[in-house]
């Protein structure tokens, strides 16, 4: 295996053999996950970034450059050689345009049909640039130590916690695929495939699925392409009739099988090979969102009740992290944090895994947004510095994402940071307290959060708010809460992030998250109005809090939250922590 300085020579030579000017490299896999599988990490290979999304374009005799969103530009400038890569921020400098300024309008650029969307090609499209499908991926040519593409155990994931039957959701789908004419449906995404079989697994870190494709049929019949190794009896039983196992190399038979029907497909969650490979077998394509992805974010009340439980378990297990990083947390580094969290959690038997790999940053690590500390990276937590720790759970009935920033000095913070870190807890007060109209989307709510921000000149670079799967992944669309417009408006049952931060690059970083429940609340003259139930329990660091910027409806807010979490948390703790709790949800009193 080269080592990486030698990656990208050996790639040009690959593109030489494939006869292409260039090749177009997504961050993902063939499902076009954020989170991915080990064989699967072909940009972090070859470039050496890691962030969770991005891509690269690589010119033959020519350039080459990698591009991320704001959550990563520092990461990036941090991980790829500056010498043989421009690393560019997507939105400043979008890969399409680059591409066509490199002269790319006279070049043939290959990509994989696999690893991306219709909708991730169109930019490029969109330009003229001659744009080419390869029958094999050149980074796997060069890349001779790549790990197998995992293969484990497909499980049922009880009633009890999926609160719908998996046969009654195939019926509901499939009276939509009748409703619109079309006669079937590819479902791309592992998790809608675990969701709508409810089933679960562990191909990939963090989110508890396995990696298959399922074509749902309109008479709600289901093809599930996946090994039948990895289908144990018990689960062949709880899948049923309705559901045929297929071996993945039965794919392609099954798309050419569609010839003449009308199949739908999402083209910016769906490989473009799908959609390729059924348009040349003569099938009609039907373009539109996955028809699981709305459901699946709407949870039912049984998974509105097991994200409650979870969240109260996270909550027990981050208190008492809390009051370790307050008694003993400083002269510990922040892997040493991160794994004491994560062994908190683990004390509770339903505990699963981490639901991505904790961000724990101290002093200026915490101004990189989705920071991942290594041993070589971990530094020491130090006293009278800013510390932020964003971690989430997996429990089999609810998946958590909490982000809390704290004061490793006695006293209180310094008013540098007390200042936008009380703005930021302003937005984040104002997001949760938002009561709305049914029809509203996240674009319209985001400004809640930025405002006090804004009033000070200051904003942040990364969305507000995501949502949160159940029991499946940490980062759920369709709907989100962004300066970027989504047309999915927010839907009572969503469970999204309330995530407002501020980031002073070399210096520090403040991020406040909690998770709301999407939930109707009475509203005049009959309009149907929805308002949020915060999840989350854990307090707010009172060090860094400026009374004096909060008015009294933000301090009844922060007041009544915390009596819920000392209410709720401290009979779990033990008395040394409940003693903690007590001083840190104590009513905050105005200077």
């Amino acid at each position: 295996m080269p080592e990486i300085s030698a990656r990208l020579p050996a790639l040009r030579r690959v593109l030489e053999d494939m006869d292409v000017d260039g090749f177009l490299l997504l961050r993902g896999d063939e499902h076009l996950g954020e989170y991915v599988a080990p064989y699967a990490e072909r940009l972090a290979w070859l470039s050496g970034f890691t962030g969770s999304a991005g891509m690269a374009v690589v010119l033959r005799d020519g350039p080459a450059a990698v591009f991320s969103d704001g959550r990563y530009i520092t990461q990036m400038d941090q991980q790829v050689d500056g010498t043989a890569w421009s690393r560019l921020h997507m939105r400043d400098t979008p890969p399409a345009e680059w591409l066509a300024a490199q002269g790319g309008r006279g070049l043939r650029i290959g990509y994989d049909p696999r690893l991306v969307g219709e909708a991730g090609l169109q930019p490029f499209l969109a330009r003229g640039l001659d744009m080419v499908p390869l029958a094999a991926n050149p980074v796997d040519r060069i890349w001779t130590d790549q790990p197998a593409a995992p293969g484990t155990p497909c499980l049922p994931h009880p009633l009890s916690f999926a609160g719908e039957d998996s046969a009654d959701k195939r019926a509901r789908m499939a009276a939509v695929l009748r409703a619109e004419g079309q006669d079937a449906a590819i479902v791309g995404d592992p998790t809608s495939v675990a969701w709508l079989l409810n089933i679960r697994g562990n191909d990939v870190p963090y989110t508890p699925a396995c990696l298959t494709f399922a074509i749902l049929h309109a008479d709600a019949q289901l093809d599930l392409f996946i090994d039948p190794a990895r289908v144990p009896p018990d689960t062949a039983h709880w899948l049923g009739q309705q559901v045929r196992i297929v071996p993945p190399s039965g794919l392609d038979a099954a798309l050419t099988a569609l010839a003449g029907r009308t199949v739908r497909v999402d083209p910016v969650g769906t490989a473009i090979w799908f959609i390729q490979t059924l348009e040349a077998a003569g099938a009609t394509i039907a373009r539109a969102t996955d028809p699981c992805a709305l459901p699946r974010a709407c949870k039912n009340p049984v998974e509105q009740e097991g994200a409650r439980r979870a969240h109260l378990i996270d909550g027990i297990a981050l208190c008492r992290f809390l009051h370790w990083v307050d008694t003993q947390g400083v002269g510990q580094n922040e892997l040493q944090a991160a794994t004491r969290l994560d062994a908190f959690r683990a004390l509770c038997p339903d505990y699963r895994e981490e639901s991505f790999p904790a961000i724990s940053g101290a002093g200026p690590n915490g101004a990189v947004i989705h920071y991942r500390v290594t041993p070589d990276s971990a530094r020491t937590i130090g006293a009278d510095e800013v510390y932020l720790i964003d971690s989430g759970g997996q429990y089999p009935f609810g998946t958590t994402d909490v982000t809390r920033t704290l004061w490793t000095g006695k006293g209180p913070g310094p008013d540098s940071v007390r200042g936008p870190f009380t703005r930021v807890l302003k937005g984040h007060i104002a997001l949760a307290l938002a009561r709305f109209p049914v029809g509203t989307t996240g674009h319209a709510l985001d400004a809640l959060a930025r405002y006090a921000l804004w009033q000070d000149g200051l904003d942040y670079d990364h969305g507000t708010g995501h949502g949160i799967g159940s029991y499946l992944s940490v980062h759920e669309g369709p709907c989100s809460i962004s300066p970027v417009h989504r047309p999915v408006a927010v839907a009572a049952g969503m469970i999204l992030s309330d995530e407002p931060g501020y980031y002073r690059p070399g210096a520090f970083g403040i991020r406040l998250e909690n998770l709301l429940l999407a939930h109707p609340t009475p509203a005049e003259a009959g309009r149907s109005f929805l308002a949020f139930e915060t999840l989350t329990l854990a307090p707010f660091d009172r060090r860094l809090i400026d009374p004096a910027l909060l008015t009294r409806e933000e301090t009844a807010w922060l007041d009544t939250y915390h009596a819920r979490v000392f209410d709720l948390i401290a009979p779990q703790l033990a008395a040394d922590a409940r003693a903690w709790l007590a001083g840190a949800c104590a009513p905050i009193v105005a200077e």
